[in-house]
């Protein structure tokens, strides 16, 4: 264990409203590829970059390639939680840990058994009819083709934030509030590129903030303690 991994032992035990806010790379260490990574092939099966395909024009005027891209890049049933989901659950059913605000939509957070999870843009696993409003889970989109419809005829839209849409002020408030309450704030596996979202840590309080991740990060934070290491890695030693 190095000494940074040992602080931050040290400041987890010592606090008691910890939140933690998380992103893309909290997941890829499930096999969750990050969509921005688009590979060398990726420009030989999509015309547009995942910004675009990804933005609530495109799904307006071409549904059928959005749902195409959607499904292939954007679910991942078979992936599983990971030790940094395991350790946050954990956390939370000890009484430590008040809410986990996530950029992700796998719902991996919950499946690892965290109650209190703050979506920021929202979850595949939650789908709606737009004309009748009747839900769907994930299911209905995997087994789907095409444009996924209700039984109404309405098309099934899932329950996730695309560019061009507002977050849920709801999820926000609860974030606001859980961030601003927080006596520790562990920042993992994002960039903090994506705005509104990552503006929310500017609501911490407290004087214990850290952040862990892969690589540096750009934007200048004031963090007491940084640790640029895979966030599963770091989790499975506290």
């Amino acid at each position: 264990m190095t000494e940074a991994v040992g602080t931050l032992k040290e400041w987890v035990e010592a606090s008691s409203r910890i939140v933690f806010f998380g992103g893309a790379g909290v997941s890829t260490e499930s096999g969750i590829p990050d969509f921005r990574s688009t590979g060398g092939l990726y420009h030989q099966e999509w015309q547009y970059p995942p910004e675009v395909i990804l933005s609530h024009t495109f799904y307006k005027s071409n549904p059928e390639e959005f749902f195409r891209f959607y499904r292939a890049k954007m679910l991942a049933p078979e992936a599983k939680p990971n030790a940094a989901h395991r350790k946050l659950a954990q956390w939370e059913a000890a009484g430590k840990l008040t809410a986990v605000v996530t950029q992700n939509i796998d719902g991996l957070h919950q499946a690892a058994g965290s109650k209190h999870v703050c979506e920021l843009h929202g979850s595949v696993h939650r789908n709606y009819c737009e004309r009748c409003r009747k839900f769907y889970g994930l299911d209905a989109i995997l087994h789907s083709s095409g444009i996924p419809r209700c039984s109404c005829g309405g098309i099934i839209k899932p329950d996730v934030v695309l560019y061009e849409e507002g977050l849920d002020q709801g999820t926000m408030s609860d974030a606001v509030r859980a961030i601003g309450q927080a006596d520790l704030l562990v920042i993992g596996g994002t960039s903090l590129n994506v705005y509104p979202a990552a503006g929310l840590i500017n609501y911490y309080r407290g004087e214990r903030l850290v952040l862990i991740n892969r690589s540096a990060v750009a934007r200048d934070l004031d963090a007491g303690l940084v640790i640029t290491e895979p966030i599963g890695e770091v989790m499975a030693q506290l």
